[in-house]
């Protein structure tokens, strides 16, 4: 993957296009990887309406069984993902570029526990809180000023919002708390 333009953070006002977007890819990727898929989510902030975001499309994908990265590798080149070697557990990430700039990022990971995900339950609750869609993005568009060359540092700083959100959702859903890196 090109290092060139990912290490720049740049938050966009929300568009319409990116749920069209991860619908067709959504449509690509179940028939690249079948049958190994059982589901493929949208994340990240571009999946939450009137959420500004960074452009790329975050979709999580759930199989029955993890299999090693270049079982999914071979499947997913034709499509123009490429692994990324993150260190994460049970997690393996794949990113799409266009002109040298990611769009895409596929996570797979295994289904069971999928839907109580930190990520998801993030998702959902923001989906069914305008307010905090409207806090979050007036802290994104701070923090990408502030950390423009910078993408872990803009990360960590938007944690304790995410930790508190992730707790509010768990919460209401009666499940234990639980880091949001973890």
């Amino acid at each position: 993957m090109s290092a060139q333009n990912h290490y720049v953070v740049k938050v966009v006002p929300y568009s319409s296009n990116w749920s069209l977007d991860f619908e067709r890819e959504k449509k690509l990727l179940l028939a690249v990887l079948a049958p190994h898929i059982v589901t493929i989510e949208h994340t990240g902030s571009t999946s939450i309406p009137n959420q500004e975001a960074k452009p790329i499309i975050d979709m999580f994908a759930g199989v029955h069984s993890l299999l090693n990265e270049s079982t999914y590798a071979d499947l997913l080149s034709s499509s123009g993902y490429q692994y990324v070697e993150t260190g994460m557990i049970e997690r393996l990430l794949f990113a799409k570029e266009s002109l040298g700039t990611r769009t895409h990022h596929l996570h797979i990971l295994p289904i069971e526990g999928f839907y109580e995900r930190n990520e998801l339950l993030f998702r959902d609750y923001l989906r069914s809180h305008s307010d905090l869609v409207k806090e979050y993005g007036e802290l994104k568009r701070l923090l990408a000023e502030q950390y423009h060359s910078d993408p872990e540092g803009y990360t960590r700083a938007k944690t304790a919002f995410i930790q508190h959100v992730v707790d509010l959702a768990r919460t209401e859903k009666e499940l234990p708390l639980q880091k949001v890196w973890e």
